[in-house]
């Protein structure tokens, strides 16, 4: 039976998404000039979210994050949908999240070893 995920567990998943994203966004970049290419995402923060409200400790498996295909973006005449700008963008964001997510792991293991230092 998975051990209930507290927040170090919460925070390694962000960083594990965030790193398949920034393969994900690679990917979609490599792939621009690709007839019918069809840009991908990954889904996590709903299941971030979800696990965060649950009054129950959230499942190692609930927040493995997915990859899919969002056809929500024009395709151009090629059959291809991937936008360079958009791409950047979330690159961006995502190496924003991904920054956020590791500070606020290494200030847990700060306090930890703090709190170890200490004798607390």
């Amino acid at each position: 039976m998975p051990q209930p995920v507290g927040i170090v567990g919460l925070l390694e998943s962000g960083i594990k998404a965030e790193e398949l994203r920034q393969r994900t966004i690679a990917s979609n970049i490599a792939n621009i000039e690709t007839p019918g290419y069809r840009r991908l995402d990954v889904r996590f923060e709903e299941l971030l979210a979800k696990a965060m409200k649950s009054q129950r400790a959230a499942d190692p498996d609930d927040l493995e994050p997915e990859i899919f295909q969002p056809k929500a973006t024009p395709v151009k005449s090629n059959g291809n949908d991937v936008n360079m700008e958009m791409e950047i963008g979330e690159m961006l964001k995502n190496s924003f999240r991904q920054t956020a997510f590791v500070r606020l792991l290494r200030k847990k293991f700060a306090q930890a070893e703090e709190a170890v230092n200490t004798g607390a």
